[in-house]
């Protein structure tokens, strides 16, 4: 089978090496002229470690190429993967747009069978709607399937997890799609989930609402730890050690962002909502993550008696290591209070970038830590590069004006900080 991923995103992107590396013949589609001659010159449009080396290796072998041509792209597959973006709108549903786009393309130039898969994160109910935009762009009534087939990818972590994935999920009405897609992933030994379109397109909402239910959780009990003298990351280490627990997304911080827990948990509050199901621990959720970054904030103003002509350094812009993804990342949060209050900002990130937007003028883009620290009245760890954590803190201390530190990420060891002579107010750091 010859697979076509529509989208080169960060999800298509990734799903063209895996198969690629299976050894599967495989077509990038983009509208983007640019991302696509990037691509077939091995170059990623955006940061994931260990990708491009990959996507270069299958460019190099023939196995894995890219165009823009649809009509040619189409009719040549019979698999064709949704991987386009489903963006929040204002009310917090998903944006079908390039979702219902590709369907229509695929209707109108479809020349005989074709095995649809929607691996894009689309609401409940999405599969039954990709059918009828298929079948009403058909000039020709030629069979076509559709399956829902979530990706579970962590943002700088997409390589590892797309080659050992932790579960394949398939939702289908269809016993030939389930034996395509089996074909397909037939070299992973992981376990399968095999079920209903809609219970699919559910599992990856639930999912990732549960994971950031459990960041809200850890962030709010952190405020508590921090009155009562208490350190949330023995708390957290204490809570991991119970299986029914686990230790991951226990970590406290300034909150979670990036390109799928906010709009995730978005959208499953719309969806509960349209159906008059109230998901109020979800509510609950997105609200402590909207005001978690005041929470540091509100440590720093105190100390520092107010930011206005003061110099502050915010170190990390990225929502996490190892990315360059910058959407809904609590460091914008931060940034856009600071300046509001004429605070004079430097920022270092070693790889992601500010958006070029005027309200952003006023910030030092620094080309490194040490130069980002110069003159600082207070450090806003935002971010836990690990080159923050290999830093000389005993050396940086020369090049502040006063040695206050938040860390928004707890990665520094706060009694060391403190036996060095900084301020240090982590988040639930408590003693």
């Amino acid at each position: 089978m010859k697979i076509l991923i529509i989208g080169t995103g960060y999800v298509g992107a990734t799903t063209a090496m895996v198969f690629s590396e299976i050894g599967w013949q495989v077509t990038g589609l983009d509208i983007d002229a640019g991302k696509i001659e990037r691509l077939k010159k091995g170059q990623l449009h955006f940061h994931e470690p260990g990708l491009e080396g990959l996507i270069a290796k299958h460019v190099q072998s023939g196995r894995l190429r890219f165009t823009t041509d649809k009509q040619a792209a189409i009719k040549e597959h019979d698999v064709i993967f949704l991987c386009v973006g489903t963006p929040s709108l204002p009310d917090g549903s998903a944006d079908l747009r390039y979702v219902g786009q590709a369907a229509e393309d695929i209707g109108r130039l479809m020349t005989g069978y074709k095995l649809v898969v929607t691996k894009s994160t689309v609401p409940v109910g999405t599969q039954e709607q990709i059918k009828k935009w298929i079948e009403a762009a058909q000039q020709t009534a030629y069979p076509f399937d559709v399956a829902s087939n979530p990706e579970f990818l962590r943002e700088g972590k997409a390589v590892e997890d797309a080659l050992r994935p932790d579960r394949i999920v398939i939702g289908t009405d269809s016993q030939r799609a389930t034996e395509q897609l089996k074909k397909l992933y037939y070299s992973f030994a992981c376990p399968w989930v095999v079920t209903t379109p809609r219970t699919a397109e559910l599992i990856k909402y639930a999912s990732n609402s549960f994971l950031a239910t459990k960041i809200s959780y850890m962030n709010e009990l952190a405020r508590l730890c921090d009155e009562l003298e208490v350190n949330v990351k023995e708390i957290a280490e204490g809570m991991g050690l119970d299986p029914r627990i686990g230790p991951s997304f226990l970590q406290a911080g300034l909150g979670y962002g990036g390109s799928c827990f906010p709009k995730d948990v978005s959208e499953l509050v719309a969806t509960s909502r349209k159906h008059h199901v109230n998901l109020r621990i979800l509510e609950g959720v997105t609200e402590v993550n909207r005001a978690q970054y005041a929470y540091l904030l509100d440590k720093a103003r105190s100390r520092l008696s107010g930011f206005a002509d003061k110099t502050v350094t915010v170190l990390g812009l990225a929502f996490k290591p190892d990315t360059d993804d910058i959407r809904e990342a609590p460091a914008l949060r931060i940034l856009d209070q600071l300046l509001l209050e004429q605070a004079g900002v430097q920022l270092y990130d070693p790889i992601a970038a500010l958006p070029g937007h005027p309200s952003y003028k006023a910030v030092k883009i620094c080309s490194s830590a040490e130069e980002a620290l110069r003159g600082a009245d207070a450090i806003i760890l935002c971010t836990e590069w690990s080159e923050f954590g290999q830093l000389d803190w005993k050396k940086a201390k020369k090049l502040l004006g006063q040695p206050n530190i938040f860390d928004g990420r707890n990665m520094l060891d706060a009694k060391r900080m403190r036996r060095l002579g900084y301020y240090y107010q982590g988040i639930g750091s408590g003693y």
